[in-house]
Order: C-alpha cells, then sequence, then structure tokens
C-alpha cells in the first residue's frame, strides 16, 4: 500500500519485494533513509519519503506504548494538564484514562463550558475512556477564578461519576481541579466523604 500503484514494468507486489529484499528484511529496511530506499528501481523519492514516515511513525507509537507517563500523584496530573487548561476563562473539563500501571492512556476534553461552571454528563465521562480499555480514571478541571478550592457541586459530581465508574469497572481515582498555578485532590480534599 505504502509503494502504491507501481509501475508500468513492474506491480506494487514486485517493487515491494524488491524493496525487502534489497534492505535485507523488513527489520534493517525499516532503519533505511530515504536516500537509500529510492535507490530501487520503481521506488521515487516521494515513494521513498513515504515509506520512511511510516516506519517512523510505528517506531514513535511503539516508543510512546513502552514509555507512557506514569501518574501516581495529582501533581503528576496537575503537570501533564495544568498548562492546557490553568488560566482559561471558562472551565474545561477532562479525563485522564489511565492502563493497571497507572500509566497515561489518553486525555480527552469531555465539555467545555462558561466562566461559573461546566455541564458534565457520564456518558460523555466515560465514553473515552471505554474506548481507550482504561483500567482506571482522573478527571480533570479548571476554575477560572484561579482558586482551586473544590465546590459542592465538584464533590457531588465526583461522587456521582465515581459510582459510575464503580458499575463500568473503571474506578475514578481522583478528580483534580485546577487554578492558577495551583491545584487541589479532592480525594485528598474529600477523603473518606465521598465514598
Amino acid at each position: 500500500m505504502l509503494v502504491g500503484t507501481g509501475t508500468r514494468a513492474r506491480s506494487a507486489y514486485h517493487v515491494a519485494a524488491e524493496l525487502v529484499r534489497a534492505g535485507h528484511g523488513i527489520a534493517q529496511l525499516s532503519r533505511s533513509t530515504p536516500r537509500e530506499l529510492a535507490q530501487v528501481s520503481g521506488v521515487g523519492t516521494a515513494r521513498a519519503t513515504r515509506i520512511a514516515a511510516a516506519f517512523e511513525l510505528g517506531r514513535r507509537a511503539l516508543e510512546r506504548e513502552q514509555h507512557r507517563a506514569v501518574l501516581s500523584a495529582p501533581a503528576d496530573v496537575y503537570a501533564l494538564v495544568g498548562p492546557r487548561i490553568a488560566g482559561l476563562q471558562q472551565e474545561v473539563f477532562l479525563t485522564i484514562g489511565l492502563d493497571v500501571r497507572n500509566g497515561l492512556l489518553d486525555i480527552t476534553e469531555v465539555a467545555r463550558g462558561t466562566v461559573a461552571g461546566v455541564e458534565v454528563h457520564p456518558r460523555e465521562v466515560f465514553r473515552p475512556l471505554i474506548k481507550c480499555a482504561a483500567a482506571g480514571a482522573v478527571l480533570v478541571h479548571n476554575h477560572p477564578t484561579g482558586d482551586p478550592t473544590p465546590s459542592h457541586e465538584d464533590l457531588e459530581l465526583t461522587r456521582r461519576l465515581r459510582e459510575v465508574g464503580q458499575l463500568l469497572g473503571i474506578p475514578v481515582i481522583d478528580h483534580v481541579v485546577i487554578g492558577d498555578n495551583s491545584f487541589r485532590s479532592i480525594a485528598e480534599y474529600a477523603g473518606a466523604t465521598l465514598a
């Protein structure tokens, strides 16, 4: 598919087979430069660049899988998403999907509200978590006022989403509220009162 349609004299299958043979196998071929790939008959500069880019994309995907950020404390969550949402003039609600070792799977913006609040529905919170096969979740939202102290509504929403998470088998580990250069963990703030 990366080779494309081939040439008049040679089919794409034959060009691909020649690439693998000239590269001494897929592993060696994956380390070839576009210039080296272009030396194979039927592979020009554009195709060679496309093939090299595909190998590089695969390498980056594997590297990301092998080197997932681990979120072991609320400060890790703040470092990860604080710059993204601190200082915004409206509330933004994010979900962070985690694997069984608290490794980062995905970050999804679930809702964007007003300066005074954001409306969040459980189905929107858990849809991306189910899609990425999350073993756990961290919820995050910002307070445009700059004060990260959780409101009564924040505590109630967290309690409800924890109940839904238990039913779905995706426990909500924490809910971090981000302010101006500060954050609060609802798990630490409210502790056992959320259970």
